[in-house]
Parts: C-alpha cells; sequence; structure tokens
C-alpha cells in the first residue's frame, strides 16, 4: 500500500496485540496495553475468581521464527528483554511470539465468514534463565506444544493464581 503510516514491523507488533486482545477476549480475560515498554511488558491480562490472578506478555511477531527442532522453536529475543523476563517477580510473566508467514499478504485476511490472523502464537517462560554474556541477541526456546491459545491462556492463569508458571 503506497499510502501505508506504518512499517512491516509495525504492524507485526500490532497484528500480535490483535492475536493477544482476541485470545484474552474469548477466554474471559481483561487486557490492559501498556503505554511505553519501559520494564520489557506489553500486555497484562487478568482474570477474576480466586486470587484475581494476572500475567504480563511481552510480544513479538516475526517471519523468521526458526524451526522446529527437537520439539522447540528458536526465536532471537533482545538481551534486554530476555533479561527483564527472566526476573522473579510477584506478577508471571511470559514471551507470546506470532509466527506469521513470509509473505506480508497472507498475515490476515477477512472474508463474509471469517477474520484469520497466521499462523499462531507460541508462549515460553524464561524465569529462572540463566545471566547471558550476550550483547545484543540471545535465541531462545519455545517448546512446540505452547500454543497461545484460549485453553493456554486459562491453563496459564490457574498457574498464575499460585504465583508461578511451569
Amino acid at each position: 500500500m503506497s499510502d501505508s503510516l506504518l512499517t512491516a514491523r509495525d504492524q507485526e507488533e500490532l497484528l500480535s496485540i490483535a492475536y493477544a486482545h482476541a485470545v484474552s477476549a474469548r477466554a474471559g480475560y481483561a487486557t490492559a496495553v501498556y503505554d511505553k515498554d519501559r520494564d520489557g511488558i506489553d500486555m497484562r491480562i487478568q482474570a477474576g475468581g480466586d486470587m484475581r490472578p494476572a500475567i504480563e506478555i511481552q510480544l513479538k511477531a516475526t517471519i523468521n521464527l526458526r524451526g522446529p527442532e527437537d520439539g522447540v522453536y528458536r526465536f532471537s529475543l533482545p538481551v534486554r528483554n530476555y533479561d527483564l523476563l527472566r526476573l522473579p517477580t510477584q506478577t508471571p510473566r511470559i514471551l507470546v511470539v506470532l509466527d506469521l508467514p513470509r509473505e506480508e499478504e497472507q498475515w490476515m485476511t477477512i472474508n463474509e465468514d471469517s477474520l484469520v490472523i497466521r499462523h499462531r502464537a507460541y508462549w515460553t517462560n524464561l524465569a529462572g534463565f540463566d545471566e547471558t554474556s550476550n550483547v545484543s541477541n540471545i535465541t531462545v526456546p519455545i517448546p512446540v506444544q505452547n500454543v497461545f491459545d484460549v485453553q493456554a491462556l486459562c491453563d496459564l492463569m490457574e498457574q498464575s493464581r499460585s504465583g508461578r508458571i511451569q
């Protein structure tokens, strides 16, 4: 689109936010998007019930998700984000990565029956990971089975009630 104001990276970011909003909405959870990413967190998801659990997420999107090999995808994450996600926090934090097709025109389609964002997102918990000597990026593993969908979010929220995500 010749009159577009957003770069492809901007669009990737906004699609990852839309994906997380959709999953959260379907689970019946409230969301809050932070205006500024000063602490490595883009969105907070809040549930009701006992303990009023919440999780905080760092959202990423990529056309370059590597793998899967040995049951994990590999994602290059800025060291700053890695360090902030591995720290102990009162509210559990996870990384959510939206895997997008290489061709931009396939990222999202709309027809009379559906709105589709392709492909899907995966999550990982980096809490307790080791410090790195890397300066700019570090490759992190994301288990193939960790699809970020409604059931996974509900399971994560149940784990958050205890203050820990496995």
